[in-house]
């Protein structure tokens, strides 16, 4: 527990030196008509608790940095073409090629998503050469999610943490010491971040803390399909997964790009719902996300106890009931918003 405090310690530490360097290594966040702040604001707080989170790796658990290098490489490119664009600003194409290549790696030593789980009885096993782009999809799709959401002032960070803490219970209950690890490091540093992150934000973490959050969060997800069914991992991380898809549906729906970045996420229409006010709009999704990953937690014993594999298929169409519930509720929202706006 001790050793978690003085990880707190470094990152709030780490990131008060890069508050103060911000303008020198020119890390700010100018903002535009997406944004919510009006002022410049100090970015890339994700070198400081991103870095913490490897120096506690390589001090504290060093025997699993070395048995598991290709998951902590993985990690790292991810969060250099995180840091690149921070400074410099790179292409999403460019965004999208490393994170493959980080999957990529995993898949080539055996962390994959190589199981869809037991459905009506079945085992659904998926061939190597179609884990492979599988996984890309997946793990490309959730880092891209996580970095979405982050958009209000202890979002993305607050939503992570409760992601992060259900799969570090999930690595205690099977006693995976690599999840533990990975998981209580990243809480640690976390905490350190959310420090200086809560509303009103002295610094953003930046796609070097987004993208790498992200991409942590889904190799945690490898990581516990081993022993969970892989519906249970939707829930867990269920918030990020339901805006990126309700989203880019309605992008779909009006004719542009899924990808093209615009004001309709789930925090940007919440926030004016609770008349501007950043906080209580974090606070009621972070509370969002602790029930689905309740939920989610409580389907790992009920699906155990499934000897007929009917559960994963109940528990996805809820959850695509939520998605069509989600949907509605915040794209009639949005319509209700534009017509006082034009008011």
């Amino acid at each position: 527990m001790i050793y978690l405090i003085v990880i707190t310690i470094i990152s709030y530490i780490s990131i008060l030196v890069l508050l103060q360097n911000a303008q020198k290594l020119q890390l700010l966040d100018i903002p535009n008509e997406r944004s919510h702040h009006s002022s410049v604001v100090p970015r890339g707080a994700g070198i400081g608790f991103i870095l913490t989170f490897f120096l506690s790796s390589v001090i504290f658990n060093f025997s699993l940095f070395t048995a598991y290098w290709y998951i902590y490489v993985g990690i790292f490119s991810v969060f250099l073409i995180g840091v690149i664009d921070d400074r410099y600003e790179v292409s999403a194409k460019l965004k999208f090629v490393v994170i493959f290549i980080a999957t990529f790696l995993l898949w080539m030593n055996g962390l994959t998503i190589g199981t869809l789980g037991n459905w009506f009885g079945y085992d659904v096993t998926l061939p190597m050469w179609l884990a492979l782009p599988f996984s890309m999809f997946a793990l490309a799709g959730f880092t891209n999610a996580l970095n979405l959401i982050d958009g209000l002032d202890g979002l993305a960070g607050s939503i992570s943490l409760v992601i992060i803490t259900f799969f570090f219970f999930i690595g205690v209950i099977y006693h995976d010491s690599l999840m533990v690890s990975i998981s209580s490091f990243t809480l640690a540093s976390l905490v350190g971040f959310l420090l200086l992150n809560w509303n009103p934000a002295k610094i953003f973490m930046g796609d070097s803390g987004s993208l790498t959050l992200g991409f942590i969060i889904s190799v945690l997800s490898l990581l516990s399909i081993h022993y969970i069914h892989p519906i249970v991992v939707i829930y867990l991380a269920a918030l990020p997964i339901l805006d990126t898809l309700v989203v880019m549906i309605r992008r779909i729906r009006r004719g542009k790009s899924p990808f093209a970045p615009d004001k309709t996420h789930i925090h940007h229409i919440l926030v004016k719902f609770f008349d501007n006010d950043v906080k209580r709009t974090v606070i009621f999704l972070v509370v969002l996300q602790v029930l689905f990953s309740s939920i989610g937690y409580i389907l790992i014993e009920i699906i155990q106890n499934d000897q007929d594999g009917l559960v994963p298929f109940f528990a996805s169409l809820i959850f695509a009931m939520l998605f069509i519930l989600f949907y509605m509720i915040f794209t009639g929202i949005k319509k209700r918003q534009l017509l006082i706006d034009k008011k």
